[in-house]
């Protein structure tokens, strides 16, 4: 939270939003859920209201809403050991009318199949039970076998649709709560799951390995959200300035398009070489041919080369202010 807030002020494109801190997790942990949003109901709500200033959107809006991830953020990093729910602010309605507004109705149901599976396993923990997450995704596979695709992309507008409704009945057969379509509700529910991840076991045993005291605590980060599937002029990925393994000054990375930040660790699809260089040793090392890797595996240099000189000037701009390399 500390790190987004120095980027914005340096001048880098951070998405807008707000941070609540370590002091609101331990409140939570010690004194329970209700007397925690007593606390912190103030801020979290003038914080939103700033949000939705900055963005020119509002929260629950159906013609021009805002979307929100919920992320964790601990005093140090603890990479996948705690939750994130993304694209919280989708309902039937507003899915429907966004989609219509602007123009992009298979967007909107591939945002909102996410939420539900997101709100679904970290909110309702509906992935603790036996057969875990895999009840989202086993549903996931059956439309594209059944539609004869290979990737999650490849689903059209109506495919998608019928995923939402499919998702939804598997929370209602599974949970007694079922899918809360009031975003205030996604919004409140997803920050104290946030904060119970805290606490879950992958947390705890990486906390002892770690040397990481129990009592510090997550804070929770709220952010509008970017949308790396919002069609295939758009893509997600994970960089870094240099390279890891031996130093040297060459930014790399890998990036999928028309996706968004969960797919490119979940190994859905083969990710891309963000430079050419990366991309024709990516080539080189698992034998695909020159013309297969510009046909199915063009770096975003090749594809996007303005957005890929932006990204590695910003790169250069976090290391000369953080004096190190950064990911």
């Amino acid at each position: 939270g500390a790190n987004l807030a120095e980027m914005n002020l340096i001048g880098l494109p951070v998405p807008p939003g707000f941070t609540i801190t370590t002091e609101a997790c331990l409140l939570f942990t010690n004194e329970g859920r209700e007397v925690c949003k007593k606390a912190i109901e103030g801020e979290v709500l003038a914080g939103l209201h700033h949000l939705e200033k900055t963005m020119g959107s509002r929260f629950g809006d159906a013609q021009n809403p805002l979307l929100l991830s919920v992320r964790s953020g601990a005093r140090r990093s603890m990479p996948g050991m705690m939750d994130t729910v993304l694209n919280i602010g989708l309902n039937d309605e507003i899915a429907r009318t966004f989609g219509e507004q602007i123009g992009r109705r298979r967007f909107t149901y591939d945002a909102y199949r996410r939420l539900i599976q997101m709100y679904g396993d970290v909110v309702l923990g509906l992935k603790h039970l036996k057969g875990g997450g895999d009840l989202f995704d086993h549903e996931m596979e059956r439309m594209k076998k059944l539609r004869g695709v290979k990737h999650d992309n490849e689903l059209t507008e109506q495919d998608l649709g019928e995923v939402v409704n499919k998702f939804k009945q598997l929370i209602t057969d599974n949970h007694e709560k079922g899918f809360a379509f009031d975003p205030m509700e996604q919004l409140w529910n997803a920050i104290f799951a946030v904060f119970e991840s805290w606490n879950n076991e992958r947390a705890r045993i990486y906390r002892k390995l770690n040397k990481i005291p129990d009592d510090w605590g997550t804070a929770v980060n709220v952010q509008a959200m970017v949308f790396g599937n919002l069609d295939n002029d758009s893509a997600t990925g994970v960089a870094f300035t240099r390279n890891a393994a031996t130093g040297e000054n060459v930014f790399n990375g890998e990036f999928l398009i028309n996706a968004q930040g969960e797919d490119v660790v979940a190994g859905i699809r083969t990710p891309q070489e963000i430079t050419l260089k990366g991309s024709r040793e990516w080539a080189g090392r698992t034998g695909v041919t020159e013309e297969e890797r510009q046909l199915k595996f063009p770096s975003l240099e090749e594809l996007m080369p303005d957005a890929c000189a932006e990204l590695i000037k910003y790169g250069r701009h976090l290391e000369d202010h953080y004096r190190d390399m950064q990911d």
